[in-house]
């Protein structure tokens, strides 16, 4: 329970339950979500939500069980295997991804156009420090001595789309292939965390001793889509969102999108007629990268702070996720 492991070193008390839950790139954000029902029916008053992602410890393995009485025994990528493979139709995620720039006529082009903007926006926010207030910095040590990590690390500074247009496509090699590892997001390791509380244990704490709210969730929703097209999974999950909201798309001040794909997160886009103004204003996971249990964490967390810097009200933040399924967040700030 790596829930458990984490509550524990980061100095909860043993009396504090913990939880995992595995719901590939939604967990983040589903674990908020649960932690707002929990609240909701009241089975609890205070809870620690997040999601976390080692993908460069991913382990290679093999099932060792029952004998090998004859010729080689081959290793399995467990990162490849569990978490970018689709389960029931057995192909990669990037597969997908060609699936859904085909359906969507979503030519090489948009993809790497689209891409370079994610980068460029993300090298904006960077040195202009968007993202100081919401990263907890790490120290790493070793042999060498102690390094402090306080800002994402896979970002490229200075992308552009003729750099981008230079990559081969990575999943589908006949020449027709547009997904590529400049348009797609990366292998990254990451964490990310919140804390909700119901409006009434604050109150009873002390409104005057207790910092400012940052938003409340207003609704949250998932839906369930055809697995060779998983990326399109925000499209249901948004619409069923912002209907418990009682939202227009126009009602929004900032999208949160995590970028999986370029191919597909400009589906979405197209499908919900969101401004692209609105989306991902300080670059998403193609610049940002994407650590698969802690994405919907990571993009609700930025979402809070973009909606702070910019005097935004009302915001949602959104996954698609591996299976076919998408999941949605909507937040309103005091």
């Amino acid at each position: 329970n790596p829930a458990r492991q984490a509550a524990i070193a980061a100095g909860i008390p043993y009396s504090v339950p913990s939880t995992l839950i595995n719901m590939l790139c939604g967990s983040g954000l589903r674990s908020v979500a649960l932690a707002a029902q929990e609240i909701q029916t009241g089975d609890a008053h205070i809870v620690v939500a997040g999601g976390q992602e080692s993908m460069s410890q991913a382990p290679h393995c093999r099932h060792m069980r029952a004998p090998v009485k004859f010729g080689d025994v081959t290793m399995i990528d467990t990162m490849l295997k569990d978490g970018l493979t689709d389960a029931m139709v057995n192909i990669h995620m990037g597969i997908t991804a060609e699936n859904v720039a085909r359906q969507w006529q979503i030519g090489r082009e948009q993809q790497d156009t689209f891409a370079a903007e994610s980068q460029q926006k993300a090298e904006t926010a960077q040195k202009n420090g968007y993202f100081d207030e919401e990263i907890v910095p790490v120290s790493i040590e070793s042999r060498s001595g102690t390094t402090r990590v306080s800002t994402d690390e896979f970002p490229r500074h200075g992308t552009t789309v003729e750099k981008l247009a230079s990559l081969r496509a990575a999943f589908v090699k006949d020449g027709t292939g547009t997904v590529t590892a400049g348009n797609a997001s990366g292998l990254n390791d990451g964490a990310a965390a919140v804390v909700l509380m119901s409006e009434a244990e604050m109150k009873r704490r002390g409104v005057e001793t207790m910092p400012t709210p940052l938003a409340r969730v207003v609704s949250w929703a998932q839906a369930g889509v055809d697995p060779k097209i998983m990326g399109t999974g925000p499209i249901p999950a948004i619409r069923k969102a912002l209907e418990k909201a009682s939202w227009s798309v126009e009602d929004v001040d900032l999208v949160e999108l995590n970028e999986a794909f370029a191919a597909q997160s400009l589906a979405v886009l197209e499908d919900l007629k969101l401004d692209p103004a609105k989306v991902n204003v300080g670059g998403g996971a193609t610049a940002l990268g994407h650590p698969i249990g802690a994405s919907g964490t990571r993009i609700l967390v930025t979402l809070l702070y973009g909606l702070k810097r910019t005097g935004g009200r009302r915001g949602v933040a959104a996954l698609c996720i591996g299976g076919g399924m998408g999941i949605a967040v909507c937040l309103e700030r005091p």
